[in-house]
Protein backbone atom coordinates (compact mmCIF):
# COMPACT_ATOMS: atom_id res chain seq x y z
CA UNK A 1 0.00 0.00 0.00
CA UNK A 2 1.11 3.70 -1.17
CA UNK A 3 -0.53 7.08 -0.61
CA UNK A 4 -0.62 9.41 -3.79
CA UNK A 5 2.02 12.06 -3.26
CA UNK A 6 1.01 15.46 -5.24
CA UNK A 7 2.66 18.40 -3.19
CA UNK A 8 6.09 18.57 -2.53
CA UNK A 9 8.25 20.75 0.02
CA UNK A 10 12.02 20.56 0.39
CA UNK A 11 13.75 22.50 2.91
CA UNK A 12 16.63 24.19 2.24
CA UNK A 13 17.62 25.73 -1.17
CA UNK A 14 21.29 25.14 -1.94
CA UNK A 15 22.64 22.82 -4.75
CA UNK A 16 20.89 20.00 -3.20
CA UNK A 17 17.42 21.24 -2.54
CA UNK A 18 17.24 23.37 -6.03
CA UNK A 19 18.51 20.18 -7.68
CA UNK A 20 15.65 18.52 -6.13
CA UNK A 21 12.99 20.95 -7.00
CA UNK A 22 14.09 20.61 -10.45
CA UNK A 23 13.98 17.12 -11.34
CA UNK A 24 10.05 17.05 -8.96
CA UNK A 25 8.93 19.98 -10.66
CA UNK A 26 10.45 18.64 -14.47
CA UNK A 27 7.90 15.16 -13.86
CA UNK A 28 5.24 17.49 -13.08
CA UNK A 29 5.15 17.43 -9.04
CA UNK A 30 3.54 20.91 -7.34
CA UNK A 31 6.98 21.76 -5.65
CA UNK A 32 7.76 24.49 -3.21
CA UNK A 33 10.98 25.30 -2.27
CA UNK A 34 11.59 26.88 1.45
CA UNK A 35 14.67 28.28 3.10
CA UNK A 36 14.37 30.57 5.73
CA UNK A 37 16.31 33.35 3.72
CA UNK A 38 14.67 34.78 0.73
CA UNK A 39 17.94 35.23 -1.22
CA UNK A 40 19.09 31.86 -0.89
CA UNK A 41 15.13 30.91 -2.11
CA UNK A 42 15.73 33.53 -5.35
CA UNK A 43 19.36 32.01 -5.69
CA UNK A 44 18.23 28.77 -5.99
CA UNK A 45 14.78 29.56 -7.99
CA UNK A 46 17.31 31.37 -10.26
CA UNK A 47 19.49 27.87 -10.54
CA UNK A 48 16.88 26.02 -12.04
CA UNK A 49 16.05 28.12 -13.89
CA UNK A 50 19.47 28.50 -15.74
CA UNK A 51 19.80 24.61 -15.45
CA UNK A 52 16.72 24.00 -17.59
CA UNK A 53 17.51 27.27 -20.11
CA UNK A 54 21.11 25.38 -20.88
CA UNK A 55 19.11 21.91 -21.07
CA UNK A 56 16.92 23.65 -24.29
CA UNK A 57 20.46 25.16 -25.86
CA UNK A 58 21.28 21.27 -25.42
CA UNK A 59 18.42 20.44 -26.82
CA UNK A 60 17.41 17.72 -24.14
CA UNK A 61 14.36 19.67 -22.96
CA UNK A 62 11.83 21.45 -24.75
CA UNK A 63 11.11 25.62 -24.20
CA UNK A 64 7.32 23.86 -23.21
CA UNK A 65 8.63 21.91 -21.00
CA UNK A 66 10.97 24.38 -19.07
CA UNK A 67 8.13 27.04 -18.98
CA UNK A 68 5.83 24.22 -17.17
CA UNK A 69 8.88 22.93 -15.05
CA UNK A 70 8.78 27.22 -13.85
CA UNK A 71 5.21 26.94 -13.21
CA UNK A 72 5.46 23.92 -11.10
CA UNK A 73 8.05 25.36 -8.70
CA UNK A 74 7.54 28.25 -6.47
CA UNK A 75 9.90 29.79 -3.51
CA UNK A 76 8.17 30.52 0.27
CA UNK A 77 10.72 31.23 3.53
CA UNK A 78 8.36 30.07 6.14
CA UNK A 79 7.56 26.83 7.52
CA UNK A 80 3.75 27.43 7.05
CA UNK A 81 4.32 27.38 3.40
CA UNK A 82 4.43 23.55 3.37
CA UNK A 83 1.70 22.96 5.53
CA UNK A 84 -0.43 21.34 2.46
CA UNK A 85 2.84 19.11 1.13
CA UNK A 86 1.99 15.39 1.11
CA UNK A 87 5.82 15.14 1.38
CA UNK A 88 8.92 16.79 3.05
CA UNK A 89 12.64 16.62 1.87
CA UNK A 90 14.69 18.19 4.27
CA UNK A 91 17.90 19.04 2.47
CA UNK A 92 19.52 21.30 5.12
CA UNK A 93 23.53 21.38 5.79
CA UNK A 94 24.89 18.10 6.96
CA UNK A 95 24.74 18.62 10.74
CA UNK A 96 22.24 16.93 12.69
CA UNK A 97 21.83 19.34 15.49
CA UNK A 98 20.51 21.81 12.39
CA UNK A 99 18.40 19.09 10.85
CA UNK A 100 16.96 18.61 14.71
CA UNK A 101 16.13 21.62 14.49
CA UNK A 102 14.09 22.11 11.12
CA UNK A 103 12.04 19.13 12.22
CA UNK A 104 11.09 20.84 15.19
CA UNK A 105 9.69 23.54 13.63
CA UNK A 106 8.51 21.81 10.86
CA UNK A 107 6.82 19.28 12.77
CA UNK A 108 4.56 21.91 13.99
CA UNK A 109 2.62 22.82 10.89
CA UNK A 110 2.81 19.40 8.77
CA UNK A 111 -0.66 17.57 7.93
CA UNK A 112 -0.76 14.52 9.75
CA UNK A 113 -0.72 12.43 6.97
CA UNK A 114 2.21 14.26 5.37
CA UNK A 115 5.94 12.19 5.11
CA UNK A 116 9.25 13.63 6.19
CA UNK A 117 12.53 12.37 4.59
CA UNK A 118 15.72 13.71 4.59
CA UNK A 119 18.49 13.70 2.55
CA UNK A 120 21.23 13.27 4.70
CA UNK A 121 24.24 11.38 2.93
CA UNK A 122 25.39 10.02 5.98
CA UNK A 123 23.65 10.51 9.60
CA UNK A 124 21.67 8.07 10.96
CA UNK A 125 18.08 7.78 9.64
CA UNK A 126 16.80 6.06 13.06
CA UNK A 127 17.71 8.93 15.20
CA UNK A 128 16.65 11.63 12.80
CA UNK A 129 13.13 10.19 12.75
CA UNK A 130 13.27 10.17 16.94
CA UNK A 131 14.02 14.12 16.52
CA UNK A 132 10.13 13.87 14.84
CA UNK A 133 6.64 13.55 15.81
CA UNK A 134 6.51 10.76 13.34
CA UNK A 135 9.06 8.04 12.69
CA UNK A 136 7.10 5.06 10.89
CA UNK A 137 6.54 8.34 8.09
CA UNK A 138 10.16 9.22 8.13
CA UNK A 139 12.56 7.83 6.01
CA UNK A 140 16.46 8.43 3.89
CA UNK A 141 15.76 10.04 0.52
CA UNK A 142 19.28 10.37 -0.59
CA UNK A 143 20.00 12.27 -3.77
CA UNK A 144 23.57 12.33 -5.63
CA UNK A 145 24.94 15.49 -6.61
CA UNK A 146 24.06 17.00 -9.13
CA UNK A 147 20.96 16.08 -9.12
CA UNK A 148 19.31 16.77 -12.49
CA UNK A 149 22.21 14.77 -13.87
CA UNK A 150 22.79 11.81 -12.03
CA UNK A 151 20.61 8.60 -11.67
CA UNK A 152 20.74 7.26 -8.38
CA UNK A 153 18.72 7.91 -5.19
CA UNK A 154 19.38 5.49 -2.09
CA UNK A 155 16.46 4.60 -0.44
CA UNK A 156 16.92 4.37 3.74
CA UNK A 157 14.23 2.86 6.28
CA UNK A 158 14.79 3.52 9.84
CA UNK A 159 14.05 1.31 12.88
CA UNK A 160 9.98 2.63 12.91
CA UNK A 161 9.78 3.10 8.82
CA UNK A 162 6.31 1.83 7.80
CA UNK A 163 5.92 -0.23 5.15
CA UNK A 164 3.63 2.43 3.19
CA UNK A 165 6.33 5.00 3.78
CA UNK A 166 8.93 2.81 2.16
CA UNK A 167 6.03 1.97 -1.12
CA UNK A 168 5.13 5.66 -1.04
CA UNK A 169 8.68 6.81 -1.75
CA UNK A 170 9.73 4.14 -3.82
CA UNK A 171 6.95 4.90 -6.25
CA UNK A 172 7.86 8.77 -6.03
CA UNK A 173 11.38 8.17 -7.18
CA UNK A 174 10.06 5.91 -9.57
CA UNK A 175 7.94 8.80 -11.08
CA UNK A 176 11.35 10.99 -11.53
CA UNK A 177 12.84 8.09 -13.70
CA UNK A 178 15.35 7.69 -11.42
CA UNK A 179 17.01 4.25 -10.16
CA UNK A 180 16.81 3.01 -6.47
CA UNK A 181 18.92 1.22 -4.28
CA UNK A 182 17.90 0.52 -0.67
CA UNK A 183 20.68 0.69 1.97
CA UNK A 184 20.10 -0.02 5.40
CA UNK A 185 20.77 2.60 7.99
CA UNK A 186 24.06 2.35 8.80
CA UNK A 187 26.68 5.22 8.75
CA UNK A 188 26.84 7.16 5.55
CA UNK A 189 24.74 4.40 4.18
CA UNK A 190 26.15 2.71 0.41
CA UNK A 191 27.71 5.02 -2.28
CA UNK A 192 29.53 7.38 0.56
CA UNK A 193 31.16 4.46 2.54
CA UNK A 194 32.74 3.52 -0.23
CA UNK A 195 33.76 6.61 -2.08
CA UNK A 196 34.29 8.67 1.20
CA UNK A 197 37.20 6.84 2.40
CA UNK A 198 38.65 6.61 -1.25
CA UNK A 199 38.16 10.34 -1.39
CA UNK A 200 40.17 10.21 1.94
CA UNK A 201 43.01 7.67 1.53
CA UNK A 202 43.74 10.21 -2.14
CA UNK A 203 44.03 13.12 0.86
CA UNK A 204 46.13 10.97 2.80
CA UNK A 205 48.43 9.85 -0.62
CA UNK A 206 48.51 13.96 -1.00
CA UNK A 207 49.65 14.49 2.62
CA UNK A 208 52.05 11.70 3.22
CA UNK A 209 53.76 13.17 -0.14
CA UNK A 210 53.29 10.13 -2.60
CA UNK A 211 51.68 12.04 -5.05
CA UNK A 212 50.99 15.95 -6.23
CA UNK A 213 47.40 16.77 -6.35
CA UNK A 214 47.96 16.45 -10.52
CA UNK A 215 49.47 13.16 -10.12
CA UNK A 216 46.74 11.70 -8.23
CA UNK A 217 43.88 12.79 -10.16
CA UNK A 218 45.32 11.96 -13.21
CA UNK A 219 46.26 8.49 -12.18
CA UNK A 220 42.54 8.01 -10.78
CA UNK A 221 41.59 9.22 -14.74
CA UNK A 222 43.97 6.93 -16.67
CA UNK A 223 44.47 4.19 -14.62
CA UNK A 224 41.25 3.18 -13.05
CA UNK A 225 38.97 4.87 -15.36
CA UNK A 226 37.00 7.36 -12.94
CA UNK A 227 35.09 10.58 -14.83
CA UNK A 228 36.50 12.98 -12.48
CA UNK A 229 39.88 12.80 -9.95
CA UNK A 230 39.50 11.93 -6.52
CA UNK A 231 40.93 15.26 -5.23
CA UNK A 232 38.55 17.19 -7.78
CA UNK A 233 35.65 15.52 -7.00
CA UNK A 234 36.02 16.39 -2.94
CA UNK A 235 36.35 20.15 -4.37
CA UNK A 236 33.09 19.58 -6.06
CA UNK A 237 30.97 18.03 -3.06
CA UNK A 238 32.49 20.24 -0.84
CA UNK A 239 35.12 19.42 1.64
CA UNK A 240 33.25 20.53 4.99
CA UNK A 241 30.87 18.01 3.91
CA UNK A 242 33.57 15.33 2.77
CA UNK A 243 34.55 15.75 6.36
CA UNK A 244 31.37 15.28 8.22
CA UNK A 245 30.97 12.03 6.52
CA UNK A 246 34.14 10.67 7.08
CA UNK A 247 33.59 12.00 11.01
CA UNK A 248 30.09 9.92 10.95
CA UNK A 249 32.09 7.18 9.87
CA UNK A 250 34.89 7.17 11.85
CA UNK A 251 32.54 8.01 15.73
CA UNK A 252 29.69 5.27 14.14
CA UNK A 253 31.76 2.65 13.04
CA UNK A 254 34.77 3.21 15.87
CA UNK A 255 37.29 1.92 13.19
CA UNK A 256 40.27 3.88 12.49
CA UNK A 257 40.31 3.23 9.21
CA UNK A 258 37.79 6.00 8.72
CA UNK A 259 40.17 8.63 10.10
CA UNK A 260 39.58 11.86 8.49
CA UNK A 261 43.08 13.18 7.07
CA UNK A 262 44.79 15.45 8.99
CA UNK A 263 45.06 17.91 5.77
CA UNK A 264 41.27 17.55 5.17
CA UNK A 265 40.56 19.26 8.59
CA UNK A 266 42.94 21.70 7.88
CA UNK A 267 41.37 22.70 4.74
CA UNK A 268 38.29 23.01 5.93
CA UNK A 269 39.63 24.84 8.97
CA UNK A 270 41.22 27.08 6.26
CA UNK A 271 37.86 27.41 4.89
CA UNK A 272 39.38 26.42 1.81
CA UNK A 273 35.90 24.61 0.82
CA UNK A 274 36.59 23.71 -2.76
CA UNK A 275 34.42 25.27 -5.84
CA UNK A 276 31.77 27.18 -3.72
CA UNK A 277 34.82 29.18 -1.52
CA UNK A 278 36.89 29.25 -4.77
CA UNK A 279 39.62 27.24 -2.96
CA UNK A 280 40.12 23.96 -2.35
CA UNK A 281 43.23 20.72 -3.30
CA UNK A 282 42.47 23.47 -7.07
CA UNK A 283 42.15 27.33 -6.92
CA UNK A 284 39.04 28.20 -8.92
CA UNK A 285 40.00 32.29 -9.26
CA UNK A 286 41.31 32.58 -12.51
CA UNK A 287 40.55 30.54 -15.80
CA UNK A 288 41.39 27.35 -15.12
CA UNK A 289 42.28 25.66 -11.68
CA UNK A 290 45.35 24.95 -10.66
CA UNK A 291 46.46 22.94 -8.01
CA UNK A 292 47.22 24.26 -4.71
CA UNK A 293 49.58 21.65 -3.11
Amino acid sequence: MSFEIRKIGIVGAGQMGSGIAHVAAMNGFDVKLCDVNSERVESGLATINGNLARQVQKQTLTEELRQATLRNVSGVTSYEGLADCDLVIEAATENEAVKRKVYDSLCKVLAPHAMLASNTSSISITKLAAATDRPERFMGIHFMNPVPVMQLVELIRGIATDDETFASARQFITALGKTITVSEDFPAFIVNRILMPMINEAIYTLYEGVGTVEAIDTGMKLGANHPMGPLQLADFIGLDTCLSVMQVLYEGLADSKYRPCPLLVKYVEADWLGRKTKRGFYDYRGEKPVPTR
